[in-house]
């Protein structure tokens, strides 16, 4: 019960007299023809995880979509590429209005165009704000890792051990057997927060411990689980936490979501919406350590 109760004490408090603005404005990148599904999982997990607003910057063909799908998200259009991804014309405007928000996530179903990737390269040395980097935004740095050292803002990285294999240019297994010491190493050299997805996923931060997840089962081996968890990180940060701890308590509640979740639809049945819809339960057990 001792992390239960230091997670808990974790959890922003709120008051009486708040409103929205007082619990963080997340700007989520995300999204292109085929791959809708992971922004709207990242976007609704930023606000069950507690946030008070978030905006999708979406390629503008998918816009009408997501605002249908997405009915407490807003929705920013945004040029796309002819494959119907972030096009590198973004960026003025993602620039221009991430000054009003209070951090970013960049990459759930951003795919791998080549334009689309040199957008996400583009960004982290421009944007001056935390930024939880998932999926194609860690793939964009594959063979690029030096964009790293040229950002302005803090960055958590959040990839599994597959996409940490890719940017590190190791094999997967080589990463299975060593992700402590490389996780060290690579935090050590780039100064990130990194959260290495697995099981017992690893959250890391230069001067810091490491912690060691125990919540979570294999059940959470589905598309799009990894995208809920990115907005839950981020849901957090919004509020104030420290980079460190959002993606810890992020990472335990998802764990724990995912529980309640196999409990009611066991670890074959269980699916990323599952999840999403157990973040509220897995909340109030924390409260009520």
């Amino acid at each position: 019960m001792k992390i239960e109760k230091e997670l808990a004490a974790l959890l922003p408090r709120r008051t009486k007299d708040s409103h929205k603005g007082d619990y963080g404005h997340v700007f989520v990148l995300a999204g292109s023809t085929g791959l809708t599904g992971a922004a709207a999982l990242c976007s609704q997990a930023v606000l069950l995880a507690g946030a008070g607003l978030v905006t999708l910057g979406i390629p503008e063909g998918l816009s009408q979509v997501m605002a249908v799908k997405l009915t407490e998200v807003m929705t920013k259009p945004l040029p796309q590429t002819q494959s119907g991804s972030l096009s590198l014309k973004a960026e003025d405007e993602i620039l221009s209005f991430q000054e009003k928000c209070d951090c970013l996530i960049i990459g759930p179903g951003l795919s791998r165009n080549p334009e689309t990737a040199k957008l996400v390269r583009t960004l982290l040395a421009e944007i001056d704000k935390p930024v939880v980097l998932d999926a194609d935004g860690v793939n964009a740095l594959i063979g690029n890792l030096r964009f790293l050292k040229k950002r302005k803002a803090d960055v958590i990285l959040t990839p599994h051990l597959v996409e940490f294999s890719r940017i590190i240019d190791k094999s997967p297994d080589e990463v299975k057997r060593n992700r402590i010491a490389l996780a060290k190493k690579f935090i050590m050299y780039y100064n990130t927060v990194l959260v290495l997805k697995g099981f017992q996923t690893i959250v890391a931060e230069r001067e810091r411990d490491f912690y060691i997840n125990q919540t979570g089962n294999p059940g959470m081996a589905t598309a799009g689980s990894g995208d809920v968890l990115t907005g839950m990180i981020c849901g957090f940060l919004a509020q104030g936490l420290e980079l460190f701890k959002a993606a810890k308590l992020g990472v335990f509640l998802h764990g724990l979501a995912g529980d309640l979740a196999a409990k009611e639809k066991t670890e074959y049945s269980l699916i990323a919406s599952d999840i999403l819809r157990n973040i509220p339960k897995a909340i109030k057990i924390l409260l009520n350590c």
